[in-house]
């Protein structure tokens, strides 16, 4: 197997460069020359959001990126912020071009970080290497992925995680903790509700720009709609005159999901749970193991939680080969129960 220091002809070529200046190395790609004197941080903005990328993506890859790029060789000056945002394009290409050893400091000082964090973070860089025409080294290596998945909580849990949604002071405890577990949206998307997305007569709603920016329709049960209803009582005094978000703040305005995973830390308390045990996230899952344990098919899981992938959804619910067995006896013993009901009429 080839090691770190056996380089193909190409990474001769590099290391070259890094002795002598004269070799030429790898040039911006055709369709970015014309934007090399462009600042990079902008175009690349640009690029992510025509990629349809969502911005809590954008934003952690820009938070992974920082580091990798500010990062100095040897007689290097620390970069400004300003002289950090504003680099030309041509300037960063050259700056983590893959062989002159930043990108090899810069995986040694993240080392030490989760497995999850690490590959988070490998990851925009690869992406911002390949969208500037250069290849991430295959010497780095990437840590497994570890299971990472939520435990979901007991039915006694659940109840005492309602109970203490009813009792808090908040009011959009009880309305939030029911949504995020009757319709099993991300906590991003509940804070991006606007009024004119919800249905109440038809028992929905419409999450415009979700992950990916898809949108999808999202369902409720009754208790939803009671909730909704109860809470939009309150709102019409609570809510800034041009507010059109469904959930608002104390101070009338929308919610930023930091402030919802904060509250859920409370609502934990108040249920005698550990805080790590109740996130918006652990009430997702629960909506999705949920169906799972109820008979749902797994394609209509997928476009209920939104993932663009059915092995996602498989992997999100940590789903055996067995647990799928047993979906597909659940399935056709209903075909069959259909099957003679209909032979019967």
């Amino acid at each position: 197997m080839a090691g770190p220091y056996q380089h193909n002809f190409s990474q001769r070529r590099g290391i070259q460069q890094r002795l002598n200046p004269n070799v030429a190395g790898p040039e911006l790609p055709l369709r970015l020359q014309r934007l090399s004197h462009i600042s990079w941080s902008s175009t690349y903005r640009q690029q992510l959001k025509a990629e349809g990328k969502s911005n809590n993506t954008i934003k952690t890859y820009f938070c992974g990126l920082k580091k990798f790029i500010e990062t100095p060789l040897e007689d290097e000056e620390i970069l400004t912020a300003s002289a950090y945002e504003q680099m030309p394009l041509s300037t960063l290409h050259a700056r983590i071009e893959p062989l002159n050893g930043r990108i090899d400091i810069w995986y040694h000082s993240i080392s030490h970080l989760k497995s999850r964090t690490v590959l988070a973070r490998m990851a925009a860089v690869a992406h911002l290497l390949n969208w500037l025409g250069l290849n991430m080294p295959d010497w780095l290596i990437r840590p497994p992925k570890g299971k990472t998945l939520p435990r979901t909580l007991t039915g006694r849990e659940l109840d005492l995680v309602i109970s203490a949604s009813k009792q808090s002071e908040n009011p959009i405890a009880e309305p939030i903790v029911i949504l995020l577990l009757d319709t099993g949206m991300r906590v991003s998307e509940l804070c991006g509700l606007d009024l004119h997305d919800i249905d109440l007569a038809g028992k929905n709603a419409r999450v415009v720009g979700g992950k990916g920016n898809k949108d999808r329709l999202v369902l409720f049960t009754q208790n939803s709609v009671e909730v909704i209803t109860s809470w939009l009582k309150i709102r019409e005094v609570r809510a800034h005159p041009d507010e059109v978000s469904l959930f608002v703040s104390r101070r009338g305005k929308r919610p930023h999901p930091r402030s919802i995973q904060k509250m859920m830390v409370k609502l934990s308390q108040i249920a005698g749970l550990p805080a790590k045990k109740l996130t918006p996230h652990v009430l997702r899952h629960n909506f999705a193991t949920g169906l799972l344990e109820r008979g749902a098919d797994l394609v209509s899981i997928q476009r209920l939680l939104g993932h663009s992938s059915i092995a996602t959804t498989r992997m999100y619910l940590d789903i055996t080969d067995q647990t799928l067995r047993e979906v597909y006896k659940r399935a056709q013993a209903l075909r069959d129960t259909i099957e003679e009901e209909s032979d019967e009429n």
